[in-house]
């Protein structure tokens, strides 16, 4: 069930944060984390008056999101954490940014005491939503399994509502060796080959950057996807989806000579389309 935003009222502005995930090739880009408004009063309706994006790719601010928006670019480098950085924005700088706008009514009348008191709580929902509002997914490992070094494949018949096909996860194990009790084995990509949505994610379990195939383009989502396996990119999928050690440690010539057998059996899995 998704969740609403959290409003925080400061005079006569609200700070309004929320957790939003965006999917590749529906949205702009695959990405999530979290918005923070500031909300304000024009002419009997609330509006967003400022919007920070703080997300784990885009870090961005938008001037009159709802009319003008004017979109600035926060610096991953000079900046740091976009949080942070928002924080800071709306202690040391709203009227100005409110006027800037075009909301000059409410950037005289805004209350910087009253604000500053709020900023702790503001900030304090925002990280928690960053972390724990995070929208992470946990499947199966699989039903059919190929060790590769320090990953392993899994492929299994998934189901989703009216949807469904082919899976091929791919695995390591974070902790431990797998013969060790204490061993954590993750899942560090997903694809999903599915008839209706067919997508892709990276660190489902980490990240949970997810891309929609554009279907015009990828007729065979299958094909797309061992494509892949065999130019060499998983090391570099992997690294993508937080897990550099991991991706250090890829033997892209072990998975190379795997593949055959891997294909073989996804493709004996993989229900032929209708006529």
């Amino acid at each position: 069930m998704k969740k609403g935003p959290t409003k925080i009222e400061a005079g006569a502005v609200t700070l309004s944060v929320r957790q939003e995930q965006w999917d590749a090739n529906i949205h702009s880009h695959a990405d999530q984390g979290v918005i923070i408004d500031v909300e304000g009063d024009i002419d009997g309706t609330e509006t967003a008056l400022l919007r920070f994006t703080c997300f784990d790719i885009e870090r961005s601010y938008s001037y009159a999101p709802e009319g003008k928006n004017k979109i600035c670019r926060m610096d991953p480098i000079v900046d740091g954490n976009p949080i942070g950085w928002t924080m800071k924005q709306l202690r040391n700088h709203l009227p100005e940014m409110l006027a800037a706008a075009g909301f000059k009514t409410i950037a005289n009348s805004v209350d910087t005491q009253l604000v500053a008191q709020k900023l702790d709580d503001v900030d304090a929902v925002a990280r928690e939503k960053f972390i724990n509002g995070r929208r992470l997914v946990k499947h199966n490992r699989g039903t059919d399994m190929f060790e590769a070094g320090i990953i392993r494949f899994g492929l299994e018949m998934r189901t989703l509502g009216a949807d469904g096909g082919l899976a091929i996860h791919v695995l390591t194990d974070l902790a431990g060796t797998p013969t060790a009790s204490y061993a954590e084995e993750t899942e560090v990509l997903a694809f999903d080959c599915f008839r209706e949505a067919p997508h892709y994610h990276y660190g489902p379990r980490n990240k949970n950057h997810r891309v929609y195939f554009d279907k015009t383009i990828v007729k065979d989502p299958l094909e797309w996807t061992l494509d892949v396996f065999k130019s060499r990119k998983l090391s570099q999928m992997i690294a993508a989806a937080g897990y550099p050690g991991v991706a250090a440690d890829v033997d892209e010539d072990l998975i190379a000579s795997l593949l055959p057998a891997i294909e073989s059996k996804a493709r004996e899995m993989q229900p032929k389309p209708a006529a």
